[in-house]
């Protein structure tokens, strides 16, 4: 009987640590990499899914934060997925990461062949251009999140200046 005791505690410390990577994958690294990849699947809902509803996203070539999930889903994801549509944003190296708080270096690439938001028409252009974004996550979302990079160099490779 203690036998038997031992194995089935066993087994239930077993199923315990197998299970335990499923309750890992909440991190907020693995929130920030899942946005990252429903960005690169150019799907904006799914993106905008890893948001808190009053999430923050600051760019610091606006200076101005947009506040709320839909507004960040429309102002930004759409906004960019429908202007560039081949979009691709890629990590470089690995992210630094502290308690909820995510941050890593990047390179935002792809084909500008849509419009943007503001009415600036399609320049056909490829771009590439680096940066940086740095995140918080709390409950499993994205609460902030703030990105900064080369505006200029950007805009002059669509040939906007």
């Amino acid at each position: 009987m203690h036998r038997r005791q031992f194995l089935t505690t066993a087994a239930i410390a077993a199923t315990l640590f197998a299970t335990a990577p499923s309750l890992a994958a909440e991190t907020a690294q693995s929130v920030v990499e899942a946005y990252l990849a429903a960005w690169n699947a150019h799907d904006s809902a799914k993106a905008a899914g890893y948001f808190a509803d009053d999430v923050t996203y600051y760019d610091a070539s606006v200076g101005k934060p947009v506040k709320g999930k839909e507004a960040a889903k429309t102002g930004v994801i759409d906004n960019f997925l429908k202007a560039v549509p081949d979009a691709v944003w890629t990590m470089k190296g690995a992210p630094v990461v502290e308690g909820d708080r995510v941050s890593f270096e990047w390179e935002f690439s792809g084909t500008n062949t849509g419009a943007w938001a503001d009415g600036t028409a399609a320049t056909g252009k490829k771009f590439s251009f680096t940066g940086a974004s740095m995140f918080s996550v709390k409950d499993g979302k994205i609460a902030t999140q703030s990105d900064y990079y080369d505006a200029l160099g950007f805009y002059k490779q669509l040939g906007l200046m």
